[in-house]
């Protein structure tokens, strides 16, 4: 007992005083992605044992923000391990004269939100732990239960669709415990028979002229129909384009829509937490109708994919990553 103490009390003076190790930006291409992982979870970790708001919270609104700047090209590529967004105006204050300044004191006096994070004597905007104390600061006025969270996080971004990605970013991670969400499968079983092409983009011409946003693919009704990633059940029901439809959401912001099925798979809910491979529902052909329409087409999955940029979601062409993904289920399956 006394030595699983001390062992506590060492992890923790690594936890708060060494970790994270703060490798300099330029060198991060260097690094694999589990060094990555470990740096950002250490952050996150260090960060929870200051103000007790659990670390998958900041890895929900990291990622979040992550996703952001690879949708949108107003805002710029992180240079470190946090994402999460602060205008130089905003951190150091509109009306500070010293745009580069990193003294707390003098940022506090001009209304900068910009906090020393790690003891260090300075605010740097380009400091992870400045940065993710910063926004770990603002979250901690609210307080650290679920529901201060969402008030904070409300309070934070204004919208409603970021607190309920974000949220839902969150319990993902507090389910799989792990930042390293990256596998991929594709959404049929590969012996059963199926066939695809690229088709986004297409005609169509039910409900009103509009194009495919997504890909078909074909196969006989009743085939499993599995989800492509790791996320949440954000949507299940009824479609009058896309018939008996399901949408996850995954860590990066990316919606996967799952349309014209026969049927869901038992236990499927929103809010249902999902990984790769889970089976969903199955193949059919509902839709183009009122609730209950079917066979006005051959029994297919309709698969799309749309990506959340803080202001509006778009589709954009899958036919891509299915190949991919199809071709790495072959490996696994062969290994």
């Amino acid at each position: 007992m006394r030595l699983k103490k001390m062992k506590l009390i060492i992890g923790l003076f690594l936890l708060m005083f060494i970790l994270p190790t703060n490798i300099v930006a330029a060198n991060i291409e260097d690094l694999s992605s589990e060094e990555i992982f470990a740096e950002r979870l250490a952050l996150y970790l260090k960060t929870e044992a200051t103000t007790q708001i659990p670390w998958y919270y900041f890895a929900a609104v990291d990622s979040y923000e992550r996703g952001l700047r690879e949708a949108r090209k107003d805002l710029p590529k992180e240079d470190g391990f946090i994402a999460i967004y602060y205008s130089q105006e905003d951190w150091v204050g509109a009306q500070n004269p010293n745009k580069q300044d990193t003294n707390a004191i003098s940022i506090s006096m001009f209304d900068g939100v910009g906090l020393d994070g790690n003891g260090d004597g300075k605010a740097d905007l380009n400091d992870d732990e400045d940065v993710l104390y910063t926004f770990a600061q603002h979250l901690s006025k609210f307080g650290q239960k679920e529901d201060d969270i969402r008030i904070g996080l409300w309070d934070y971004y204004q919208r409603d669709k970021a607190i309920e990605l974000i949220t839902g970013h969150a319990k993902v991670y507090k389910k799989f415990n792990t930042l390293d969400l990256r596998d991929r499968s594709f959404p049929m079983p590969l012996h059963f028979n199926y066939s695809y092409r690229s088709t986004w983009g297409d005609g169509r011409g039910w409900g009103g002229r509009r194009i495919h946003e997504g890909t078909d693919i074909f196969a006989d009704y009743g085939t499993p129909v599995k989800s492509t990633t790791y996320g949440i059940v954000e949507l299940k029901g009824w479609n009058k384009y896309g018939g008996w439809r399901i949408g996850i959401r995954d860590v990066k912001n990316v919606y996967h829509y799952y349309a014209h099925l026969s049927s869901f798979e038992k236990g499927m809910e929103r809010g249902t937490i999902v990984e790769p491979g889970t089976v969903i529902g199955y193949v059919g052909s509902s839709g183009y109708g009122k609730p209950g329409t079917q066979g006005k087409f051959p029994p297919h999955l309709h698969y799309g994919m749309y990506k959340d940029n803080g202001r509006i979601e778009w589709s954009f062409d899958p036919y891509q990553s299915l190949r991919v993904w199809e071709r790495l289920d072959r490996q696994k399956k062969n290994n």
